[in-house]
C-alpha cells in the first residue's frame, strides 16, 4: 500500500486520508504509527468486501475541523477569505468549537445561533464553512434547515441622479476614486491600480490585480476576484479622464483612500448633491443600472464590468430606474387604453 500523507492537527492527534474505490475515507489517531496500522487495515478490509462505514468522529472537534480546512488552502485562497473564515472561527458557533464532530447536533447549533440574533446570512456563511470543512475531510455532511435570507433593500444612484453626484465629487480628494467606482470597479480592483494601468493615449485602464484586507492588514493581490476581472475598459467619463490627466504620475497607486473615509465621503458627497445615499459599492450597482437604462448590451456590461456570470450581474448589480419602470408600466397601460 501506497503510504499515505498523515498530518498531525493541532489537538495532538495524527490524520490521513485513505481514496478507495472513488471514495474519501479519513482516519484519526493518537500516534503516527497508529494512524497508518489503521489505514493498512482499513485498506485491507476494504479488499475483503467488508467496505466502510463513514460517521462523524468523536476525536476531531469542530475547531480541528475548521483549522485543518483552513490550513490546507489558504495558500491557494484569498486573504480576505482567510480573513472571513478565521472572523467565523473566533465569532460563530463559539459554545461548539470544542466539542467532537460526532457529539454535535447541528440543527440544535444552528438554531442556538439564530436565538442570538446573529442575520440569518451570515450563519448560513459561517456553515457553509463548517460544511466545506466537514467534506473536505470525508465525512458526510449533516443535514441542517437554515433560516431563509430576506432580500436586502439596496440603494443605487437613479440615471438623474449621476450627474449631480459627478458635480458634488468634483475636484475633491476623493474625485478619482469615486468615478472608477462609478465606472463599475470593485473596491478591491481601484485601490490595485497604479499609474501604469491608465493609459490616457489610448483612453483606458488596464484592471489588474486587487487590494484586499487579509489577517494583518491589507494585501496587494496579482489576480482578480475571477477571470474575467482582468480586463481593459474604456475611459467613458470624460470628468474622470480629466482628473487622471491632471494628477498623471509615472508610478505609484493612483488611490490611496481607505475604504472607509472614501465611504464616508461618498455619502457626504450624496448629502450635498441631494440624491440617494449611497455606499462605495453602491456605485458599481449605479453604474449597472445605468448601462440597462442606457440599452447597452449583456455582454458589454459583463465585459466592462468583470462580471463571470449574467445571473449575478442581473440579480445582484442590476437595478430598475424609476424611469424605466414608469416606462414599462405606461407601456402595459395603454395596451388597456388604445
Amino acid at each position: 500500500m501506497k503510504t499515505p500523507k498523515i498530518e498531525k492537527l493541532p489537538s495532538g492527534n495524527y490524520f490521513c486520508r485513505l481514496r478507495l474505490g472513488g471514495q474519501s475515507i479519513p482516519i484519526t489517531a493518537p500516534s503516527k504509527n497508529e494512524c497508518l496500522k489503521i489505514a493498512e487495515l482499513t485498506k485491507s478490509q476494504y479488499r475483503a468486501g467488508a467496505g466502510t462505514v463513514k460517521r462523524l468522529p468523536k476525536d476531531v472537534t469542530l475547531s480541528e475541523a475548521v483549522n485543518t480546512y483552513v490550513n490546507r488552502y489558504k495558500k491557494t485562497l484569498s486573504p480576505s477569505t482567510v480573513r472571513g473564515y478565521n472572523v467565523y472561527k473566533r465569532t460563530r458557533f463559539v459554545e461548539y468549537m470544542d466539542v467532537p464532530l460526532g457529539e454535535i447536533d447541528f440543527q440544535e447549533m444552528i438554531d442556538d445561533e439564530l436565538k442570538t440574533g446573529i442575520s440569518p446570512k451570515t450563519i448560513r456563511n459561517a456553515w457553509g464553512l463548517i460544511h466545506a470543512a466537514i467534506k473536505d475531510l470525508g465525512y458526510p455532511v449533516p443535514n441542517v434547515r437554515l433560516a431563509p435570507i430576506p432580500v436586502p433593500d439596496v440603494n443605487f444612484l437613479q440615471p438623474s441622479e449621476i450627474k449631480p453626484f459627478c458635480e458634488a465629487v468634483k475636484g475633491r480628494s476623493y474625485e478619482i476614486p469615486a468615478l472608477l467606482m462609478l465606472q463599475g470597479l470593485r473596491m478591491s480592483e481601484m485601490r490595485a491600480l497604479t499609474w501604469n494601468h491608465i493609459n490616457l493615449k489610448t483612453d483606458s485602464i488596464t484592471i489588474s490585480g486587487a487590494n484586499v484586507k487579509g489577517e494583518n492588514g491589507y494585501v496587494l493581490k496579482k489576480t482578480n476576484k475571477n477571470a474575467t476581472s482582468t480586463r481593459v475598459i474604456p475611459i467613458m467619463i470624460p470628468q474622470l479622464r480629466k482628473a487622471l490627466a491632471a494628477v498623471k504620475k509615472k508610478e505609484g497607486l493612483v488611490c490611496t483612500i481607505t475604504p472607509s473615509v472614501l465611504l464616508r465621503d461618498v455619502k457626504r458627497a450624496c448629502e450635498r448633491a441631494g440624491v440617494t445615499v449611497c455606499s462605495c459599492h453602491d456605485l458599481r450597482r449605479s453604474f449597472a443600472s445605468l448601462c440597462y437604462h442606457l440599452n447597452i448590451s449583456e455582454r458589454q456590461m459583463m465585459s466592462w464590468g468583470g462580471w463571470a456570470s449574467p445571473d449575478v450581474m442581473n440579480k445582484v448589480y442590476v437595478k430598475l430606474a424609476a424611469a424605466d419602470q414608469a416606462v414599462a408600466k405606461n407601456t402595459v397601460e395603454s395596451f388597456f387604453t388604445t
